[in-house]
């Protein structure tokens, strides 16, 4: 992965961080969502778990990959490419290693020395929590920002994507066109004080955006959960 062509071109990318970080050290997020984490970016050699939101997970790669970092995906062999560009995700600079197996620890270990972002599927048992400490460790001393889809030992910031309601069915039936999730940050550090964001996950478009002031208050119509189904991704697609 290192001999690829633009690896690490990320270095050069920065945002205005807090607390005097230095430039380069942290990797850009979507304006929606740079609020909710302490240095408005994902910090290089961190790792952030992602509870609850394939959706949200991918749209943590959106701005980075835009302004030129690399990213990868481990483990996800449910994650859709298109939903990543519709998300803001540079597709053409997102690796897949879908079904990793046995070598799940050595293939994260690898994209790590070689990409700027990676996501991985979260660890399951004992063993293999002890493999992801290992996998933080090696993103700590690569300066790669490990996220994971689901909790991850260790983790410095926790985002989660709690109750959501779709518009776009006024009348029972038509499209899905968006939904308004509240996303709620944890961790220690820089990240121990709680915040939360109400964002249209997906938007106008298919892509991220804060909600407006006073949305609630107009009573946009909701859908009930068991009629958006497990469609997370389901702008356009007709329901009733």
């Amino acid at each position: 992965m290192a001999a690829l062509p633009g690896v690490s071109t990320a270095s050069g990318v920065a945002v205005p961080a807090e607390h005097g970080q230095a430039t380069g050290q942290v990797l850009p997020v979507l304006p929606a969502l740079a609020g909710l984490l302490p240095s408005r970016g994902l910090r290089r050699g961190s790792t952030v778990a992602v509870h609850g939101s394939t959706s949200l997970l991918l749209a943590l790669l959106a701005q980075a990959t835009a302004d030129g970092a690399w990213a990868a995906v481990v483990g996800l062999p449910h994650l859709g490419v298109v939903a990543a560009g519709e998300l803001g995700v540079e597709v053409s600079r997102l690796a897949l290693v879908p079904r990793p197996g046995a070598d799940f620890a050595a293939a994260t270990a690898a994209l790590l020395d070689g990409m700027d972002l990676v996501a991985a599927a979260a660890p399951r048992g004992r063993a293999e929590f002890r493999t992801a400490r290992r996998l933080s460790a090696r993103a700590r001393h690569r300066g790669a920002v490990l996220l994971s889809l689901g909790p991850w030992p260790g983790a410095e910031v926790e985002l989660r994507c709690g109750p959501t309601r779709w518009s776009g069915a006024e009348d029972g039936y038509g499209c899905l066109r968006e939904r308004e999730a509240v996303v709620s940050t944890t961790g220690r550090g820089a990240a121990a004080r709680p915040l939360r964001a109400a964002v249209l996950l997906p938007g106008p478009g298919g892509g991220v955006a804060p909600v407006e002031p006073g949305r609630r208050e107009r009573g946009l119509p909701a859908v009930p959960p068991e009629r958006a189904g497990r469609a997370e991704r389901a702008e356009g697609v007709r329901v009733g």
